[in-house]
């Protein structure tokens, strides 16, 4: 009973724990997240990046071919209106700038102005804008309508921002929106802004801008867990730039019809990476992309709520509960365990093939939890079980023969009483009570200790169990609580031992004036074993009329053999191929039997 409270009282702090995690603390949260990453990175390599939205990529070698055209980053933003012709004579859907124009031209008015009249020219070109912390902020109802700004019914008219627009160009051309990389709290960015509220005032994000003025399906959340892909196919922005700038352009003059072509820049050198699931330094446009890529078709992953799933860790620490107080083996509930993990595992791979994200890797965390710490109070109390068991039979055995039939699970302190076939002696001293009559009662007891630590030796040295000591009496048994098939035979070999020590004894006690023997009464028969008793006070013995029939004929041994067996004995000895002979020592009448008993002396075979 202790053992099941014990489980139950783990499984109630388990569940104070859960709710506490699931209703205020969220601490296995960044379990859901990294297993999810897990999972994403590799659900993204099974999605392909749609093929119309391009990112023209600043990449390591657009650094190197522009050189000699350019010279070193940044570029003349003549560079970036030339591109800009060349990319909007084909009808593209949108232009997007993944690249900040808030400082002049470090190459002179004359770039800008050519940069700002070509963007005019176009009502199609979007620019980055972010939120900054520090910085002079701007009254948002100051801001132009390209900025794209929401003005709800809450809106404070005195609302400011400190925000980095495209101020380089004409305010009617800082048509954007927001690119702040949005992080969790372990620093990885899992998540998109589509708008940020501040004082009533929406400010859209890039992505959120296109959806909105390209008139895809409307989206009023604040932001999406972003579903990741394949990482799309980079065009680099100098193939592009220096094709368009030869004589014979050998690129398709309608590559980029109809697409949402993105500048911006993966090149290492240039820092705009990031971590996501998909990588530690994954490139900032990769992730506008897919952004973008996701609104667009409309496959961002679903968000559902933590808290219900509280429930799923809470039914596993149950039912795991209930298997160790059922005693079930710990490796097979570990074997369940693992095959509800790979299921739960696969509900959330399942999920994300559905656009839901399923955060199912905590429960399975608070299922192992319990697991752990169950099977570690399993542990203990089978290891005092165990010490219990060998305090408990060390009384009645040797110690080392107790420790193997630990070890091998031969004793069960759970297991009731039983009947087995069994061999029971009881072994009398004779001229006791002379002894003690002229000798003090000190003396008598020494003599008495030294007398029963030799018996008790020979009883465990032949695997016998030591059941009581009845004044000078000693009751001893075979056959349990290990089984022996061998028990008649032990028991006669060690009452043949024990009359022989009986002997050397004697001589040790010449001079006390005093008869000194002993007499050894042996039979083999049904009897119940077990722990019997109160529940304040346990003993592991032998009863039924075996051990009456062994004490009578141990009082019947004076004057005929020092050691006297029954038929049942002898016949128990004799399927055994024992090494002893029987000699027939009559037949005697016993108190409370009808029947006479045939008593036999055994001896070894000369």
């Amino acid at each position: 009973m202790r053992q099941k409270l014990s489980f139950a009282s783990l499984l109630a702090i388990v569940a104070c724990l859960v709710a506490l995690d699931y209703g205020w603390l969220n601490f296995t949260q960044t379990i859901d997240l990294r297993v999810g990453d897990l999972l994403l990175e590799q659900h993204a390599k099974t999605r392909k990046a749609n093929p119309d939205i391009v990112i023209v990529d600043i990449d390591q070698k657009s650094l190197e071919d522009m050189n000699e055209v350019a010279s070193k980053w940044p570029w003349p933003r003549s560079i970036h209106a030339e591109l800009i012709e060349h990319i909007a004579a084909q009808n593209p859907s949108a232009i997007v700038f993944d690249v900040m124009f808030n400082e002049p031209d470090t190459f002179g008015t004359e770039s800008d102005a050519l940069f700002k009249q070509v963007v005019a020219q176009h009502s199609n070109i979007y620019f980055a804008h972010t939120l900054l912390q520090d910085g002079n902020s701007s009254a948002l109802s100051a801001l132009p309508a390209s900025v794209g700004l929401i003005k709800t019914p809450n809106a404070k008219p005195t609302a400011r921002a400190i925000m980095m627009l495209p101020s380089v160009l004409e305010r009617d051309s800082w048509r954007g929106g927001l690119i702040n990389f949005q992080q969790d709290h372990d620093g990885i960015g899992r998540n998109y802004l589509l708008h940020e509220n501040i004082d009533g005032w929406l400010i859209p994000s890039l992505p959120w801008r296109l959806a909105r003025d390209l008139k895809w399906q409307p989206i009023e959340q604040a932001q999406i867990r972003l579903n990741w892909q394949q990482q799309r196919t980079h065009i680099s922005y100098s193939a592009v730039y220096l094709d368009a700038n030869t004589e014979h352009p050998s690129r398709a003059q309608n590559e980029f019809t109809n697409k949402i072509v993105i500048i911006g820049t993966a090149a290492p050198g240039l820092q705009d990476l990031r971590p996501t699931p998909i990588s530690q330094s994954y490139p900032g446009v990769e992730i506008l992309a897919t952004a973008i890529d996701n609104l667009k078709y409309q496959d961002w992953l679903r968000d559902t709520p933590r808290t219900p799933f509280a429930i799923a860790a809470l039914l596993l620490a149950s039912l795991l509960a209930w298997g160790f107080q059922k005693g079930r083996n710990t490796l097979h509930l570990a074997t369940l365990l693992l095959i509800a993990s790979a299921l739960f595992v696969s509900a959330v791979w399942l999920g994300l093939k559905q656009y839901w994200y399923l955060p199912l890797a905590a429960p399975i965390a608070w299922a192992w939890l319990y697991f752990w710490l169950a099977a570690l109070l399993s542990y203990l109390a089978e290891k005092a079980s165990r010490e219990h068991a060998i305090a408990m039979f060390s009384r009645f055995l040797d110690a080392r023969v107790v420790g193997e039939l630990i070890s091998s699970g031969k004793i069960d302190l759970s297991k009731k009483a039983e009947s087995r076939e069994l061999t029971v002696l009881f072994s009398d001293i004779r001229g006791f009570t002379t002894l003690s009559e002229s000798h003090p009662p000190e003396y008598i007891v020494e003599l008495l200790n030294r007398y029963f630590s030799m018996q008790v030796a020979i009883i465990f040295k032949h695997g016998g169990t030591l059941d009581k000591f009845i004044g000078d009496a000693i009751m001893a048994f075979w056959g349990a609580p290990a089984h022996d098939e061998q028990h008649a035979n032990r028991a006669v070999a060690a009452a043949l031992e024990m009359s022989a020590a009986v002997q050397r004894f004697r001589q040790e006690l010449q001079g006390l004036n005093a008869e000194f023997d002993v007499g050894i009464g042996i039979h083999t028969g049904p009897a119940v074993v077990g722990f019997i008793g109160s529940d304040s006070r346990l003993d592991y013995t032998v009863i039924g009329d075996t051990v009456n029939l062994a004490s009578r004929i141990e009082g019947l041994t004076k004057g005929v053999a020092r050691v006297l067996v029954s038929e049942a004995c002898m016949q128990a000895c004799q399927q055994h191929n024992t090494v002893y002979e029987f000699i027939a020592r009559g037949t005697h009448q016993v108190k409370g039997r009808e029947q006479s008993v045939q008593l036999f002396e055994p001896q070894v075979k000369s």
